[in-house]
């Protein structure tokens, strides 16, 4: 398992702890300095279910610059914008080894991915 994480956001340590409280160690992932590709990206949405632009984060100073609220749904796009600038991607994420995954918010949706 493993957890797309940012140490500075509290909804993603309260996903961490509640997977460690589990006993489950995942795998961590800092996505802020370890960006994922276009593939991991893209992958991770699959499993999802979810596009893009369902969680990036519009109001990051990054976003507003790039103007990213108004883009068309053009899927390659916001991928290549979100690895690129990977404070934009929604936090946190975790990926199980068998092809699931979640979005934490709220934390306790990762529950159903544990073993």
């Amino acid at each position: 398992m493993e957890i797309w994480h940012n140490p500075r956001c509290s909804k993603s340590r309260e996903t961490l702890s509640l997977l460690e409280d589990a006993g489950v160690e995942p795998t961590v992932r800092r996505y802020l300095d370890d960006a994922p590709s276009v593939a991991e990206l893209d992958d991770a949405l699959t499993r999802l279910g979810l596009q893009p632009w369902d969680i990036a984060r519009t109001k990051e100073p990054v976003a507003e610059e790039l103007g990213i609220a108004d883009w068309d749904h053009d899927r390659r796009r916001w991928l290549e914008a979100m690895v690129e600038h990977p404070v934009l991607i929604e936090r946190p994420i975790v990926l199980t080894d068998d092809g699931r995954a979640a979005l934490g918010r709220p934390p306790g949706a990762v529950l159903d991915l544990l073993p």
